[in-house]
């Protein structure tokens, strides 16, 4: 009998999640299931399964917004994906469970390649993707500033855009700057200064803030006149700062970024293709993470635990692993 995890009220992990065993899943018409070799788990899960404010979902539920497997069963009208195809399940489908239901014209279809980081593709890939797509027009040669997105780094590398990598802890500086950071810099006090005299002066035509709180405000103040400042994360728990007269005087843009909202922007078709793009990528191990580890299905609510850690404690993504 396949495993899953229940989550049947808000609190803390150890309190509110269970894993039981249940009925194989059935495919009903233009469904498929899943068999599921790895579930990312991520920050947004957490603050699910305790009820954080704008992330409450009817339960019982299963989380899990993210992973890869294999077809194993298909419902009525079903020609693609077929039996044995593996993809990448229906987003926010419940993936922290052995056997995943859902629709088949929402799966995407993945590559071969490592499970552990292909199943963090259809969340941090696209978001990379549409932060660098959609907020600036870049030339090559041209300067962005971000809070320390790895996928970034990679994808701007690709077309010859610039980064600027602002990081937290001293540690991180080689280990970004080996992946292709341009610049990585230490955040702190007058910054904008130290970011000009590191690129020459050269004018920053993209802001991207992970952090929150008064770092907001940093990045703000090392960009060019008539910019966007987009905001996708809030690693310091805290509101955006950031200085109406920045604003009113350079003309900064400040945005949330919901890669979700982006994609209404785009056809099926165009999601798809970047989609098999960042596959390919991630595929061939030009995009990676560094992962901090891998927890059967059993053992969900110590990774729970390992994921709400941060900075040095924590070091990368924490991942459900099936066997």
């Amino acid at each position: 009998m396949p495993k899953l995890c229940i989550h049947e009220s808000y609190g803390a992990p150890a309190d509110v999640l269970r894993v039981v065993d249940g009925p194989a899943e059935q495919p009903g018409p233009g469904e498929v299931v899943i068999r599921m070799e790895a579930a990312a788990m991520h920050i947004a899960d957490l603050r699910t399964i305790t009820g954080a404010d704008t992330f409450r979902f009817p339960l019982p539920r299963t989380p899990g917004f993210e992973g890869i497997g294999h077809v194993v069963r298909v419902g009525q009208g079903v020609t693609t994906p077929r039996v044995g195809d593996r993809v990448f399940p229906a987003l926010a489908s419940g993936t922290f469970r052995e056997e995943v239901r859902c629709r088949a014209e929402a799966c995407m279809p993945a590559p071969e390649g490592d499970a552990v980081q292909l199943s963090l593709l259809t969340v941090n890939g696209p978001t990379a993707q549409v932060l660098l797509d959609d907020f600036a027009d870049f030339s090559p040669g041209d300067w962005l500033i971000q809070s320390c997105g790895r996928y970034l780094i990679r994808l701007a590398r690709r077309r010859g855009v610039r980064t600027v990598n602002v990081v937290r802890r001293e540690s991180m500086i080689a280990d970004l700057q080996e992946l292709g950071g341009d610049v990585v810099i230490l955040d702190g006090p007058e910054l904008s200064s130290r970011v000009a005299a590191a690129t020459g002066g050269a004018p920053i035509k993209l802001g991207i803030d992970a952090v929150g709180g008064a770092a907001t405000q940093r990045i703000a103040e090392c960009l060019a006149p008539d910019t966007n400042l987009v905001s996708y994360g809030s690693m310091s728990a805290e509101p955006c700062h950031l200085d109406f007269y920045l604003m009113f005087r350079q003309g900064i843009t400040l945005h949330g970024l919901s890669f979700a909202r982006q994609f209404r922007r785009r056809t099926t078709q165009q999601v798809r293709e970047m989609y098999a793009r960042l596959a390919a990528l991630m595929a061939s191990g030009e995009l990676v993470t560094p992962i901090a580890g891998v927890y059967p299905l059993d053992r969900v609510v110590e990774a729970c635990a390992h994921a709400a850690r941060t900075g040095s404690e924590r070091e990368g993504k924490v991942v459900i692993g099936f066997s």
